[in-house]
Formats: C-alpha cells, structure tokens, sequence
C-alpha cells in the first residue's frame, strides 16, 4: 500500500501562487493514479484535480479550472498541484489520493473519492484577501 505525505501549504494573498506536493513510498508509484481533492471549513470534500499513471489524462473541477495545473513524476514518487491566481475560496485543506489503475482514468473516475485506496493527511491553504 503506497503512503502519502502532502507539503507545500501555508499563507498566500489572493492573487499569489503556491505549490503543493505529494510524495509518495513505495515502489510502485506508477501504479496509482492520482487525485487532489480539498475540504474547506464546514463543508465537505471536493474533486479538485486528478491525473493518470503516466500524466497522459488531467482532469480539473470548473472550480480551478485554468488556475491550478496538476502533475507527476514518477521518478521522484511525487505529485504536485501548481496553484495560480488562488482567491479565498481556494482556502482549505488540501488531501492527495491514491487510485490503483485498473481501466482508463475518466473523469468520473477521478472525481470519485471512494475509489482512491490510500489518503495524505493532508496540507491547509489559506488564502488572504
């Protein structure tokens, strides 16, 4: 079972621009597709953004959509949500997910966190405006 610790979250204006990173143990990091999902005060966890084993297939929420970029290297276990222009709407929690690869990576799929086998502990954002 692969294990994932999440870095990079903090304080930034609205406006600004932060990273996160997820890096994963194991040695099977390519097996996993994997997923961003965030859960901010008082309501519950969302699909932020998604990409598949091999970073052919990104997937984003409209929410974000254009903002934040997410990628993977496999090399370095490592996945990383590239977060541009954030707003306040943007503070939350933000988790990464594992999802065992099976059949092609669809939206859907992404999005669905029931199908995502192991969870970061998670990194909080806060966006100022």
């Amino acid at each position: 079972q692969v294990q994932l610790v999440e870095s990079g979250g903090g304080l930034v204006q609205a406006g600004g621009s932060l990273r996160l990173s997820c890096a994963a143990s194991g040695r099977t990091f390519s097996s996993y597709a994997m997923g961003w999902f965030r859960q901010a005060p008082g309501k519950e966890r969302e699909f932020v953004a998604g990409v598949s084993w091999n970073g052919a297939n990104l997937y984003y929420a409209d929410s974000v959509k254009g903002r934040f970029t997410i990628s993977r290297d496999n090399a370095k276990n490592t996945v990383y949500l590239q977060m541009n222009t954030v707003k306040p709407e943007d503070t939350a929690v933000y988790y990464c997910a594992a999802r065992f690869r099976q059949s092609t990576f669809t939206y859907s799929r992404a999005a669905d966190q029931g199908s995502y086998a192991a969870w970061g502990q998670g990194t909080m954002v806060t966006v100022s405006s």
